[in-house]
């Protein structure tokens, strides 16, 4: 799917790239990141054609290897960023605009990928059904209390791994499998759908809590059919025994054959600036990775929490750990 942001788009654009162009493979949604780009463009005069891609991006950048027109490549989620590093089908950036406005923690050390926003991996409890003391660790998620109540989507989707990946590196592998086992026993329907759809499933009274990421509820919240749903519920942030809330990024790194290089780093430091920033904190409902810039006031009235400081790349590392227990216990079955 072709997606022209800013003007109007023509294939032949990422078969010859026009001077102050800015080519862009994306996992994330192209209405996610219209205003991104719509603002780029304004800001620089530099044009943005994206390819939203649902899957296959980087069989896509191997099969293209050096002729690939792709400056960027935005997606969801470390293990996904990490994927594309590890294939070598990225390169490192250095850029002290970067460096000073993502903090350690939401970049590569080698400048492979950096972190543009964070969601944290929280609870929909239904408001009716469930207390406010209720939910605490995720490790508690596992115990009796919760048989037949829990919805969640597929395990071996990414937002899924990562949660698991994060309990691997706290607790090991043998834990954490246990662990999913009883997620599994307390699951009230087998696991299907998008974050959303969780929420729906609570809204009909089919299970009590799910798991999803934070910025749900603002979309859901702007939506006249899924409104209904989202104030049906309230979002409470588990944590890990002895450590945080559980976080994740959306992020960028620069293809190896970038062939806009210039005006793709503008654009990457863009994303780190105070306005990029806010348009995430407002539009999307994520948290700026930016220190200086607040979330929105929707995302605040969520509620505070400590966001766990599990390293991510540890937690990228321990997908294909994570990816073998959910197929291990038929987590999906």
């Amino acid at each position: 799917m072709f997606t022209r942001i800013a003007a109007p788009l023509m294939i032949a654009a990422l078969a010859a790239p026009a001077v102050a162009d800015v080519n862009v493979y994306s996992y994330r949604q192209p209405d996610l990141i219209a205003p991104l780009t719509e603002a780029f463009t304004k800001d620089t005069g530099i044009n943005v054609n994206v390819v939203f891609l649902n899957k296959g991006m980087v069989e896509r950048l191997k099969a293209e290897g050096d002729l690939s027109p792709a400056d960027l490549i935005f997606t969801v989620d470390i293990s996904r960023l990490l994927e594309a590093v590890n294939a070598g089908l990225t390169q490192s950036v250095s850029s002290p605009v970067l460096e000073e406005n993502i903090p350690p923690a939401f970049r590569d050390p080698e400048g492979h990928w950096f972190g543009v926003t964070a969601r944290a991996r929280i609870v929909y409890a239904s408001k009716e059904r469930v207390k406010d003391e209720e939910v605490t660790t995720y490790e508690a998620l596992a115990e009796p209390q919760w048989k037949g109540r829990i919805c969640t989507r597929s395990g071996s989707h990414s937002y899924t791994l990562g949660l698991l990946g994060a309990m691997i590196v706290r607790h090991g592998e043998a834990e954490a499998e246990e662990w999913m086992k009883g997620i599994k026993a307390n699951l009230a329907r087998k696991p299907e759908g998008s974050d959303r759809s969780q929420v729906k499933a609570i809204w009909a009274g089919e299970c009590d809590i799910s798991l999803g990421n934070n910025y749900y509820m603002v979309a859901m919240l702007k939506d006249d059919e899924q409104k209904e749903w989202a104030e049906s519920v309230r979002i409470m942030f588990p944590h890990f025994e002895n450590g945080g809330t559980h976080m994740n990024i959306s992020g960028v790194s620069m293809t190896k054959s970038a062939p806009n290089r210039d005006e793709a780093l503008q654009m990457m430091e863009w994303l780190s600036s105070d306005h990029a920033q806010k348009i995430y904190a407002e539009i999307v409902g994520e948290y700026p990775v930016e220190p200086g810039v607040p979330p929105s006031d929707l995302v605040k009235s969520f509620g505070a929490f400590e966001p766990d400081t599990t390293p991510l790349t540890e937690i990228g590392a321990a997908r294909p750990a994570a990816l073998k227990i959910v197929e291990r216990i038929g987590f999906d079955d």
